[in-house]
């Protein structure tokens, strides 16, 4: 017998939800043929089959979350005996319960759906009385508000009622629709869950004059030359990084010290359809803003399409969000864990501005959100990094002199 197992398929992955399965039990299989498909926190992966033969077991069913380590299926190898398992079937415990109506005598439980409405729920929670022990005279076994007050009315009389067996009941109100909550959902949750909780954010704001960098944009458009507002963002940030590197740090709460990365990564918070994805653009002060660009696109485009390996989505040390494109004005973002910091970038729009000479000029502003780690920085060193980052955006001559 060959078990298959959840393995690690990344950086990082530790837990995994079953999503598919292209086999059934009895199928014969091959080895690497696709047996399954499973939602990790960063991507849909594939586990092949380890070995030629018949599937014999089915342990996992879809929709449940294993970890590393744990033994999905089981196939029996080809010329191999055949093992016979016993279904092993948990003793099933009954409750005594106290005298009580003659009218619910029957000895069956209420397994599944509960059908209510939840006025017909909120007269069953001011009575004490649990609604998954109430037969249901409605429609599909629906329960009446009629119902429960014929139970409460059967309470009174002296009998007893039978035993109960202790299974599961899954309750759903009627007028509610229902989303799933897993896959790449949940993993988000977790993640988001975990970096809010422990780490201290803090969230400073400043606004950014624009107005020198799209006009320069403007330029090379004329020249054929496309190089996206972000790309600028990325290297000026690559810049302000290198002159803050307590911005590009991570904490190993373990060790207690705090690591100063030497590479700056920058994670690229992605919408898709599947929910947030954050690809990484690696080694971004190496690079050229027309590379960042291009490199930039191309992972964009690979997470809208599911297509991005798991080397592609780890190892960031530092992130941003561009939701200007949506219409948004501010946030407050949350970290990125393990990172000390995420900026977020808003919209872009005209407004009149007081400038140095008291005169109202038209300006093209743009609101920045810059989250970080209060454990690992302080608020003035959160507003130096962004001022930085601010004079490289608002002066493109200084971005270009630290480009030579």
């Amino acid at each position: 017998m060959v078990e298959v197992k959840f393995h690690d398929v990344g950086e990082g992955i530790h837990e995994g939800e079953i999503l598919t399965y292209f086999i059934k039990k009895g199928d014969q299989v091959t080895v690497d043929q696709p047996l399954m498909e499973v939602q990790t926190e960063k991507m849909v992966t594939e586990l092949p089959s380890p070995a030629a033969g018949i599937v014999k077991e089915i342990l996992i069913e879809t929709g449940e979350t294993i970890t590393v380590g744990t033994t999905i299926l089981i196939i029996e190898e080809v010329g191999t005996k055949t093992v016979e398992t016993k279904e092993i079937q948990q003793p099933i415990k009954k409750v005594p319960v106290e005298s009580t109506p003659v009218q619910y005598r029957e000895t069956k439980s209420r397994i599944g759906v509960v059908i209510a409405s939840p006025y017909t729920r909120k007269i069953a929670r001011e009575n004490d009385v649990d609604i998954t022990l109430v037969k249901g005279t409605g429609p599909a076994g629906r329960v009446l508000e009629e119902d429960i007050y014929q139970y409460l009315k059967a309470q009174e009389a002296p009998n007893t009622i039978p035993i109960v067996e202790e299974k599961p009941v899954r309750v759903i109100e009627e007028e509610a629709d229902v989303i799933p909550f897993k896959g790449i959902r949940k993993q988000i949750a977790k993640k988001m869950t975990k970096s809010l909780f422990t780490i201290p954010h803090v969230t400073h704001f400043e606004e950014i004059d624009m107005t020198h960098l799209l006009a320069f944009r403007e330029e090379l458009k004329r020249t054929n030359t496309n190089v996206s507002v972000v790309a600028f963002f990325i290297k000026a940030l690559a810049i302000a990084l290198k002159d803050f590197p307590i911005f590009n740090a991570k904490v190993d709460e373990e060790n207690e010290v705090i690591r100063l990365e030497k590479m700056v990564h920058i994670g690229l918070a992605t919408d898709t359809q599947q929910g947030l994805i954050v690809p990484v653009l690696r080694d971004v002060s190496q690079k050229s803003l027309k590379q960042i660009h291009e490199e930039m696109k191309t992972l964009t485009m690979k997470a809208q399409e599911g297509k991005l390996a798991v080397s592609e989505m780890s190892g960031s040390t530092f992130t941003i969000s561009n939701v200007g494109p949506l219409g948004s004005i501010g946030a407050t973002p949350i970290i990125n864990y393990p990172e000390t910091g995420l900026m977020a970038f808003h919209k872009t729009k005209k407004m009149p501005v007081v400038n140095e000479k008291d005169e109202i000029v038209i300006r093209s502003m743009m609101n920045i959100s810059m989250s970080f780690d209060h454990r690992v920085a302080d608020g003035g060193t959160a507003v130096a990094f962004t001022n930085r980052f601010k004079d490289l955006i608002e002066t493109p001559n200084l971005l270009f002199l630290e480009l030579t």
